[in-house]
């Protein structure tokens, strides 16, 4: 059933929004573009360059979790909203200098500078969007997130048209530089007094590490940590490695990869989207265990699949399996741990997310240059999935943490 509140959206949320639509860009343009880009940089993917290829993303995760974790400290003493629009400035600085990039090392450099922007992107801007909606940040958090979705999309869909036409993959990476500068300087553009934007008081730093340690003590946010890594990385190694199967399992060219990616960002924008508007906070935990139940079914079937209609639809399917993985983790374990700072928890939970999209999308690399080939390698993701769907379960089983006389829920890393 639909809520029975109407969804009020301010600057900030557009900001949030281009914020998750640039990073989105510049996540998806480098495996669109992986099969030029591999070729002109000296390491082509047919000739067992896959594991260099996975190396990218990982390295960029690694530069992200570093960041992640001291953002929430950079947060306290400078304000969510003013770390947020700097790390976007500093993100879209990094595709401009992988734009321009040589070498395969070079590009490697490049896109770990973006990753420190990145990474504070992730930490910072769910608990930025779910600051400005206490009443039911499920909702808007799962909204704020299909710009992801929908940033993938429009990427795939451009990049693999333009690839097809002889654009240079260095063009779209200065093409998503130039559009990361609009959010920054939207998060950065100043506030009238008094405004929800205005910057909190500045907090100790020892004050953030005791929040982080109060959280990670708690065996409960394990059971999401896990939850989270899981849901990454499956979502991720469909994103990263749908296009390059497409091309060179399947045997069609850049643009169909490009489409093949983007009906997954379909399912992903309309399943966030949808489930933004229809779900009840309650209804939260419900929500992930089927989505991830129905998302083992779909997944089984890609690697078996050799026509490319029918791995369209599934792909489809797919991304309105996982659509709702990642936002709604987040806000369940907020609800299941209401004690504790929600920014710190959000951050500490994408370190564990970013890590699982790096470490799995390395992985599914690995595997693609062995023996099973990349068709293999896919069985990764239904794995991910089962085992998300059986943490969940657990989840279920336990009773409800109790809840603080006066929990300090948004206040600890400020605006």
């Amino acid at each position: 059933m639909a809520s029975s509140r109407r969804m009020v959206f301010q600057r900030l949320d557009l900001a949030a929004f281009l914020s998750f639509f640039t990073y989105a860009a510049g996540a998806v343009v480098v495996p669109v573009a992986l099969v030029a880009l591999a070729a002109d940089l000296g390491f082509p993917l047919d000739e067992g360059g896959m594991s260099a290829g996975g190396v990218l993303h990982l390295g960029r995760t690694l530069s992200m979790v570093g960041a992640m974790l001291l953002c929430g400290i950079a947060a306290g003493r400078w304000g969510q909203r003013r770390t947020f629009g700097w790390s976007v400035l500093l993100m879209a600085l990094g595709l401009a200098l992988a734009a321009l990039t040589p070498t395969y090392a070079v590009l490697l450099a490049a896109i770990l500078v973006a990753g420190v922007g990145e990474g504070v992107v992730e930490g910072l801007a769910t608990p930025f969007v779910q600051s400005l909606h206490e009443d039911e940040p499920g909702r808007y958090l799962n909204v704020a997130h299909s710009f992801w979705s929908i940033g993938v999309f429009v990427t795939v869909l451009l990049s693999g048209a333009l690839l097809s036409l002889g654009v240079s993959w260095r063009w779209l990476l200065a093409g998503i530089a130039l559009l990361g500068v609009f959010p920054g300087m939207l998060l950065l553009w100043p506030s009238r007094r008094g405004a929800p934007a205005a910057v909190a008081a500045p907090v100790p730093w020892r004050r953030v590490v005791g929040q982080s340690a109060e959280i990670v003590r708690l065996p409960r946010f394990w059971l999401f940590f896990a939850a989270m890594f899981l849901a990454g990385g499956g979502e991720f190694c469909l994103t990263f490695w749908s296009a390059t199967y497409i091309q060179l399992n399947l045997g069609q060219d850049a643009w169909a990869g490009g489409v093949g990616t983007a009906c997954m960002a379909a399912g992903m924008a309309l399943g966030r989207g949808g489930w933004g508007y229809l779900i009840r906070q309650h209804h939260l935990h419900r929500l992930i265990l089927g989505s991830a139940l129905a998302g083992v079914a779909v997944t089984l079937c890609l690697p078996v699949v050799t026509t490319l209609g029918l791995f369209l639809v599934l792909l489809f399917l797919a991304g309105l399996a996982t659509a709702p993985f990642w936002p709604s983790v987040q806000s369940r374990c907020a609800d299941r741990l209401p004690q504790v700072d929600t920014t710190m928890l959000f951050i500490l939970l994408s370190c564990a997310g970013v890590p699982g999209c790096g470490v799995l999308t390395w992985l599914m690399g690995v595997l693609g240059d062995g023996p099973t080939g990349l068709g293999g390698a896919f069985y990764l993701v239904p794995a991910c999935y089962l085992l998300l769907a059986g943490i969940m379960a657990w989840d279920g089983l336990l009773g409800a943490a109790p809840r603080a006389a006066a929990p300090a829920r948004h206040g600890g890393t400020g605006r």
